[in-house]
């Protein structure tokens, strides 16, 4: 977890929250792993990307399934595919998710750097004495 502020006062760490660099929020933006890919990783949390396979954990999608189209890092929200609603006008439009109530099910490996973050995190692990 990256520190966020050495202040214990609420309104500093509110004041970093919203005035975060996108460099920053993208590691803010860490979402929980399954339980399989927690055992697997030997970690509990990633950055979210898009291609990543999240459930939904919290509010009225809760338990739907689906892949991140869009990660929107200004407003800490995530498009998932399937997750759409109905406007007054008839038109449908993707609902945004707070990055904290999804779980990834499974990650997208076609990135080179993310590939390089796990295995750089289960390194230091291995190193650490926690996963062998």
């Amino acid at each position: 977890m990256i520190e966020m502020t050495k202040s214990k006062q609420p309104k500093k760490q509110r004041k970093f929250w919203y005035n975060a660099p996108l460099h920053r929020r993208a590691k803010i933006m860490s979402v929980q792993l399954s339980p399989e890919l927690r055992e697997k990783y030997g970690f509990r949390s990633i950055p979210i990307a898009r291609g990543d396979s999240v459930i939904i954990r919290k509010g009225d999608f809760k338990g739907l399934e689906g892949t991140v189209e869009k990660v929107n890092r200004k407003t800490y929200r995530v498009y998932i595919s399937g997750v759409n609603v109905e406007k007054v006008d008839g038109t449908t439009i993707q609902f945004p998710i707070y990055y904290s109530n999804l779980m990834i099910t499974k990650l997208n490996l076609k990135d080179k750097w993310r590939k390089r973050i796990i295995e750089r995190r289960q390194k230091a692990l291995v190193e650490s004495g926690g996963v062998e």
